[in-house]
């Protein structure tokens, strides 16, 4: 794959909001787009990777911390999405008064400081505590969402987030089974001190060589006015909310997913040795859907691609209810399903994020945060709520991943104004209050 190198010292001619300023002291060359998007990813993977590397180890953790309901395991999952919901209300806010690097290296160290606390727990409660914090040190990555809109827009800006969201899924295709080959040598309280150290790398990869991208002169203050009009401008934008909305239930069916595949593969399919694999496998087609949108966003336009990713989900989860109901379901076709759900998945969350983010340059920062916020806290609740309904079938993870995906199509009608597939929009600059 051919990619253009740029430097990031100044901003892409695509770039309507600021230059990013000359490199840290001791960077020795500008970060150049590929090192930029790697690490990009990395960020994403510190987040994502206390999430999938987790997943073999719940059953154990919740027999070592004497949890009697086995259901009860995917909160150490869910706190942790929960916290990354309600950090991403913060660290973006922070970022546009600030500075995006400045909170970026607070958060990562808060992260790496978090994951090793979390290694120290004695008990359930206090383990779920010190996830949801590590959650909420996890969410400053939010951050890098709005660096890559400080130097991208349009199509060049859902390529980008495409391109660090395949990289990014490298995660869930390894961590489990680095997550199980860790149990097999070392106690699960290891998982957590791995997550340390991979945050303590990446805090100083950006520590020494990424810039600041978010020019003095638009930093934001943190007056109560300045956040009303920040939020009006999120919140009453049709394709901002419509969108953002529609994430939260598209991620819902990832998030139920990763709360219940142990227990499905253990407790449906008595096989939880193969778990990594077959989650593995599901995860290459969400990256390869990615990979594909990343090819042909420019050429046939992020919505009608997203549009079609989400049209897609809707049909392969209703056949997967049908499926379920009538008693048909196997391993192997649940991951045959599993994985074109996920690649409707992987069509859309990328376009949606950056068509959400599109109409708000002028607040790129707060509105990572209020869309973060209510995309992440919400599919955490969906996720929650489905996953809670298991009772040793895939029947509940169908019909809510079913529910989710209609739920999501509601939403992409309402900021399309009922309108599938219509024409590309031009790039939007900056955002108008009430469109």
């Amino acid at each position: 794959m051919h990619v253009n190198m740029m430097p990031l010292t100044s901003a892409s001619p695509a770039t309507p909001a600021s230059s990013a300023s000359s490199p840290p002291r001791g960077s020795r060359r500008p970060l150049g787009f590929r090192e930029f998007l790697l690490l990009v990813a990395a960020m994403q993977v510190c987040q994502a990777i206390a999430i999938d590397a987790m997943l073999p180890a719940l059953p154990t953790i919740a027999r070592a911390l004497h949890v009697a309901d086995p259901n009860r395991a995917q909160w150490v999952v869910m706190v942790y999405m929960a916290g990354i919901g309600c950090g991403q209300l913060l660290w973006g806010m922070l970022s546009d008064r600030f500075g995006r690097r400045r909170i970026l290296l607070t958060g990562l160290a808060l992260y790496a400081a978090g994951a090793f606390l979390s290694s120290l727990t004695i008990d359930f409660s206090a383990l779920l505590m010190w996830r949801f914090v590590d959650g909420v040190a996890a969410a400053s990555t939010v951050v890098a969402r709005s660096v890559i809109r400080d130097l991208y827009c349009g199509h060049q800006m859902a390529r980008v987030m495409s391109l660090t969201f395949i990289v990014f899924l490298m995660s869930p295709v390894l961590a489990p089974s680095l997550g199980q080959l860790l149990l097999l040598v070392a106690p699960w309280r290891f998982l957590f001190v791995a997550f340390g150290a991979v945050g303590t790398l990446v805090w100083l990869w950006v520590l020494l060589r990424l810039p600041e991208t978010l020019h003095a002169q638009h930093r934001r203050e943190l007056g109560r006015a300045q956040l009303q009009r920040a939020a009006k401008l999120v919140l009453g934008n049709r394709i901002s909310l419509g969108y953002t909305l529609a994430i939260a239930f598209m991620m819902g069916c990832l998030f139920a997913y990763l709360g219940m595949v142990q227990q499905i593969f253990g407790q449906v399919f008595h096989r939880p040795r193969l778990m990594p694999a077959m989650f593995a496998l599901c995860a290459l087609s969400m990256g390869a859907a990615s990979y594909l949108n990343s090819r042909l966003v420019a050429r046939l336009g992020m919505a009608a691609i997203s549009q079609t990713g989400v049209l897609l989900l809707v049909l392969v989860t209703v056949a997967h209810v049908l499926l379920a109901l009538l008693g048909h379901e196997g391993m192997i076709s649940f991951v045959v399903v599993q994985a074109a759900t996920l690649a409707g998945v992987g069509l859309t969350v990328g376009n949606f994020g950056a068509l959400a983010m599109e109409p708000m340059g002028a607040v790129a920062g707060i509105a990572a945060s209020l869309q973060g916020f209510i995309s992440t806290l919400g599919a955490a609740a969906l996720g929650a709520a489905i996953g809670y309904g298991f009772h040793g079938s895939v029947l509940p993870l169908a019909l809510g991943s079913a529910a989710c995906g209609a739920a999501a199509l509601v939403f992409v009608l309402l900021a399309e104004k009922g309108r599938l597939f219509r024409a590309q929009r031009p790039p939007i600059a900056m955002a108008v209050a009430g469109e």
